[in-house]
C-alpha cells in the first residue's frame, strides 16, 4: 500500500496511489487515515474518485504523529565527521510536531542561526501501539509504512545548547512525504540520499544502519508507548552540511520517492 495526504474539495484527505499511465496518481480516498486503523489495514474504507497525477496534486504531511521520536548516530561515518563516539545504544530525541513541513513547502531559516543543515532520512511511521513489545515479537507488525523526512537542523544552536530540542524543533524543520509506503525493506537495504540545487550531498544505506530497526524500536517502546501515527526518522548518513536561502533540497529514499522543498530566510 502506498498512501499520500493531501487537499481535496478543500479539506486534508488521504488517498491511495497507484500507478496509471506509467505515473503516480491518487485513485482512491481513504475515509478512514491509515493512523486510526490501529494496524487493522483491512478496515480501512476508500472511495474511488477521478485519478490525480500526485505531482499534481497539493500534498500535505502524510502522517499527524503524536510525537516524533529520532535517531540520532545510527550511521558510522556520520558520527565521524561530527566528531561524535558511535553510540553504544540508540540515542533518541524527540522532534516538535509543529515543525512537520509539507512536501514543497518552504524551510525557513531562522534569523537566531547561523547555519542551518539539511539530514536526510528514512521515516518509520508506526501503525498499531506499540508498548514493551515481547522477546519474540515480530516488530514489522508495528509498522504502517515508510517515508521521506528532513530532519533539519540549526547546527550552531545544537552546538551552543549542548541539547538539541531548539535546534532541531523549529517550525519548518521537519519537511516529510510525499507518500507513505510499505513496499520497501530496509532490513534487505534501502538507498538514501540529499540533493542540494541537484549536486549530490548525502548517499547512504539502511543496511549500513549502527541500529536495526528491531533495535530502535524495542529501545523507544521500552520508554514510551508509540502510538499510530507516529514518526521514527531512523538517521542520516554522511554528508551533512549547510543550506541557503534559495536552495532546493531534495530526500529521496529508493521505493518511496523524493521529497522536495525550497529554503528561504526568515
Amino acid at each position: 500500500m502506498k498512501y499520500c495526504r493531501f487537499q481535496f474539495n478543500g479539506q486534508a484527505q488521504y488517498g491511495l496511489v497507484e500507478s496509471v499511465g506509467g505515473r503516480d496518481a491518487i485513485v482512491r480516498v481513504l475515509l478512514t487515515a491509515p493512523e486510526e486503523a490501529d494496524g487493522d489495514m483491512e478496515s480501512l474504507r476508500t472511495r474511488r474518485v477521478e485519478s490525480i497525477p500526485l505531482d499534481e496534486a497539493v500534498l500535505l504531511p502524510p502522517v499527524r504523529p503524536s510525537k516524533i521520536v529520532c535517531i540520532g548516530r545510527n550511521y558510522r561515518e556520520h558520527a565521524a565527521e561530527l566528531g561524535h563516539d558511535v553510540p553504544l545504544e540508540p540515542l533518541i530525541f524527540l522532534k516538535a510536531t509543529s515543525s512537520l513541513l509539507s512536501p514543497g513547502a518552504i524551510v525557513r531559516r531562522p534569523k537566531i542561526s547561523q547555519r542551518v543543515d539539511h539530514e536526510g532520512e528514512l521515516g518509520v511511521v508506526i501503525g498499531k501501539t506499540c508498548y514493551q513489545p515481547a522477546a519474540d515479537a515480530d516488530i514489522r507488525q508495528y509498522i504502517l509504512g515508510y517515508t521521506c523526512v528532513n530532519d533539519v537542523t540549526a547546527r550552531d544552536l545544537q552546538n551552543k545548547d549542548g541539547q538539541w530540542s531548539r535546534a532541531k524543533g523549529f517550525d519548518t524543520f521537519c519537511p516529510v512525504g510525499p507518500v507513505v509506503t510499505d513496499e520497501i525493506d530496509p532490513w534487505a537495504g534501502v538507498g538514501v540520499s540529499t540533493r542540494v540545487n541537484g549536486g549530490i550531498r548525502q548517499q547512504g544505506n539502511t543496511r549500513d544502519f549502527i541500529f536495526n530497526l528491531d533495535v530502535v524500536i524495542r529501545h523507544i517502546a521500552q520508554a514510551m508507548t508509540l502510538f499510530p501515527g507516529d514518526l521514527i526518522p531512523s538517521g542520516t548518513p554522511a554528508g551533512v552540511g549547510p543550506l541557503a536561502a534559495g536552495d532546493i533540497v531534495e530526500v529521496s529514499v529508493e521505493g518511496v520517492g523524493t521529497l522536495r522543498n525550497s529554503v528561504a530566510d526568515e
